[in-house]
């Protein structure tokens, strides 16, 4: 697909993936691009120059309407989410996020847009399908009998069948990938909506300028899942929104760990061997998750690779240059 003479918008730029996608779509030559988010500039995780930078809350349909004028494309990665500490507790708040994607399809339709793009999550998965550690690989089909992630879940679910019924009823071509836990740097690391890697390396660097020299960790550490890194996340994007491909798609590594394992290699990475205290009272999500690559393998002869240890060492490394920076005065 040629993005160049386009306007693309990005809802959800200040976020994590979106502000990667914003500056990858530069890096593509797209020459009209707009990134939209309802957090205050100062926050955005990326600020691109060059891109006209929105501030708007996206749950009202008058500001959707306002980004999508004369766009061609549109990602949505806005949400009100976090990471497992954040979605456990704020069913509410993640369910509230289906006013954003409806309100954007309605606006998209509306507009004459060319192709829409939904970030949608692993969350939606059975959880009749991830009750084992030792869990099998999830295809697509087994989102349904629908059994998601409790309020994350079930909002990405439900938004899911809003893309595909406006494509089926008023030709607004969507792509829906499903992101297995997707890391790297320029990420949340604290403030409790961040995911497990950035957890993991904040606690290690912590452990590591402190005497306790200790970690805690949710649940018993034998929950499995797989990470992706930014860049294969990236790619998979791309590879989607330039196909015919109309049906969800994992776009998320194989590579299976369990949390005690992440600890080990996080740990290697920062050369500490820390005492682990388990917290079986905190939210620590399904046993077992995984990513099934078979369908974007038959699409794309391509799948997310970028070992974890590769990945993770990127993610630390950037975390801590921000955690040991000099606080300005």
């Amino acid at each position: 697909m040629h993005l160049a003479n386009k306007k693309v918008v990005v809802c959800g730029a200040g976020g994590f993936i979106g502000g990667h996608l914003t500056r990858s779509l530069i890096e593509q030559n797209v020459r009209s691009l707009r990134a939209v988010d309802i957090k205050p500039l100062a926050e955005w995780h990326q600020i691109h120059a060059g891109v006209e930078n929105l501030v708007l809350d996206l749950q009202d349909r008058s500001a959707c309407e306002t980004v999508v004028a004369g766009a061609g494309l549109v990602y949505n990665f806005a949400a009100d989410m976090g990471g497992m500490g954040f979605i456990e507790n704020n069913k509410a708040l993640c369910m509230l996020s289906v006013l954003i994607n409806t309100h954007l399809l309605l606006a998209s339709r509306d507009a004459g847009v060319e192709r829409f793009f939904f970030a949608s999550s692993a969350c939606v998965y059975n959880a009749e399908k991830q009750t084992s550690a030792d869990v099998t690989p999830l295809k697509e089909e087994d989102a349904y009998p629908a059994m998601p992630e409790d309020g994350y879940g079930w909002e990405k679910l439900f938004s899911e069948r809003m893309c595909r019924h406006f494509q089926e009823d008023f030709g607004l071509e969507c792509r829906i990938g499903r992101f297995h836990n997707v890391y790297g740097p320029h990420g949340t690391f604290d403030g409790g909506r961040e995911k497990a890697p950035a957890a993991i390396c904040r606690k290690v660097i912590q452990a590591k300028a402190n005497a306790r020299r200790e970690i805690e960790i949710w649940g018993d550490g034998r929950q499995t899942r797989s990470f992706t890194y930014i860049d294969d996340c990236l790619t998979g994007i791309h590879l989607l929104m330039g196909s015919d491909v109309r049906e969800p798609l994992n776009i998320g590594s194989s590579e299976l760990v369990s949390i005690n394992q992440l600890v080990d290699i996080v740990e290697g990475i920062a050369g500490v061997k820390l005492k682990r205290v388990y917290n079986l009272s905190a939210p620590k999500g399904v046993n077992g998750r995984n990513s099934d690559n078979t369908k974007i393998r038959s699409y794309f002869n391509w799948e997310p690779s970028t070992p974890l240890q590769t990945g993770v060492a990127k993610t630390y490394e950037w975390i801590e240059s921000r955690m040991l920076a000099p606080v300005s005065r």
